[in-house]
């Protein structure tokens, strides 16, 4: 019993509630950055390349010419997909981007917490305890 007791406090220790939780925003992170990079980001890098497809561009090892990468794949030739390279390249530096932005914004939000003005200071207990004092030093005379 007492392996399930030590396995359970294990999972509820706060790091490993707070991993959990970040894996699965993280997980919904993903999926947002991999729609920003697919929908808005290659159809610019396409117009600006001419069209250029990157996870169709390929180098088939045995020399011959194909019509696209799937008919080089269906002839069983060996190919080098380069372009899928190129394609993890460039979501890795835009999701590198994605995580620099929300970081900043974060701390930016820290700062200003940490800048706001402190409270005005109340008189210490020892200006309390002799302003005591003299009021009864008064009443008493």
């Amino acid at each position: 019993m007492g392996f399930f007791k030590d396995f359970k406090s294990f999972l509820m220790k706060g790091d490993i509630v707070s991993l959990a939780t970040a894996v699965v925003i993280g997980g919904a992170f993903s999926t947002i950055v991999n729609s920003a990079v697919k929908d808005i980001i290659m159809p610019i890098v396409g117009v600006i390349t001419g069209g250029t497809d990157f996870t169709q561009q390929y180098i088939a090892l045995n020399g011959e010419a194909y019509e696209n990468l799937a008919a080089a794949q269906e002839a069983g030739a060996a190919v080098l997909t380069y372009g899928n390279l190129i394609q993890a390249i460039i979501n890795f530096i835009i999701v590198g981007l994605f995580i620099y932005v929300f970081l900043k914004a974060y701390e930016n939000t820290q700062k200003k917490e940490e800048e706001a003005p402190a409270a005005p200071a109340g008189p210490t207990q020892e200006e309390l305890l002799a302003e005591i004092r003299d009021l009864l030093k008064q009443q008493n005379s």
